[in-house]
């Protein structure tokens, strides 16, 4: 879609795309969502913290669409995760984290998508403390650390007092459509917290009208494609790379704008 074009109008229940690159953002912004979460290594890790450099330019690229009463400018909120694996991370990683979020936030993010917990699955209100203060007022998300906690609706308040805006959540299945009763209850609880929780984890288009049923404020998928290139030995093998694809983004947004009109 040209940056002249108008702008679809989303429902209440907006839709965010992870997104990789510049080109994603692009693609994000035509279909008219709402928000991206920027990461890299995606696919091969869950994604993980992109560089200064790529959240300048995602940045950029988010800005070419001008905005409008119904469809704002899109935001970029920057994943902040030094290490694919679980949770639990020491001081130093906490640090790490704190500066790269700094370094974020001063790039011209909206936001910041993090998570800490202790070893015992509560949240790790210490380091979350550091990280927020760190985002020095930008949005903060927790991510999906919040589908291994121990209490993930005790969590919730813990999360609202510590001033975080947003969960994403799977409700704990490994696909988000898999966990919609847990994703009711999240809803539920999150009404009496003020946080916004958002449906994320193998979403499709197809799992939209059930996602949105439950309550959730928005909507989070990749809709990504692998791009076959061979690197060889020293360049990763045959994996190829991941890009936004603009036909999954539309069919999303098409879904989630459907589903509400009903």
């Amino acid at each position: 879609m040209p940056p002249s074009a108008p702008l679809p109008v989303l429902p209440r229940a907006v839709l965010e795309l992870a997104v990789q690159d510049p080109a994603g953002a692009v693609v994000a912004a035509g279909v008219g969502a709402r928000r991206v979460e920027l990461c890299s290594a995606l696919g091969a890790t869950g994604g993980i913290t992109p560089s200064t450099g790529l959240v300048e330019a995602v940045v950029a690229a988010a800005s070419v669409v001008p905005a409008s009463d119904s469809a704002p400018l899109l935001e970029v909120h920057v994943l902040v995760r030094p290490r694919p694996g679980g949770f639990v991370y020491t001081p130093a990683e906490t640090d790490l984290m704190a500066r790269d979020v700094t370094l974020a936030v001063e790039a011209g993010a909206d936001g910041v998508v993090v998570g800490a917990l202790t070893p015992s699955g509560a949240v790790d209100l210490a380091a979350l403390r550091a990280l927020v203060e760190a985002a020095e007022g930008a949005e903060v998300t927790y991510h999906r650390a919040l589908d291994v906690a121990a209490d993930p609706a005790a969590a919730l308040d813990v999360l609202a007092e510590a001033g975080v805006a947003r969960v994403l959540t799977s409700g704990g299945a490994a696909r988000a459509a898999d966990g919609l009763d847990r994703l009711a209850a999240l809803v539920e609880r999150s009404a009496d917290v003020g946080i916004e929780v958002m449906a994320g984890g193998g979403v499709t288009a197809a799992d939209v009208p059930a996602l949105v049923a439950v309550g959730v404020d928005a909507v989070h998928l990749s809709a990504r494609r692998t791009v076959a290139d061979t690197g060889g030995p020293g360049g990763g093998g045959d994996a190829g790379y991941e890009v936004t694809d603009q036909t999954l983004a539309e069919a999303a947004a098409a879904a989630l704008r459907t589903t509400v009109d009903l």
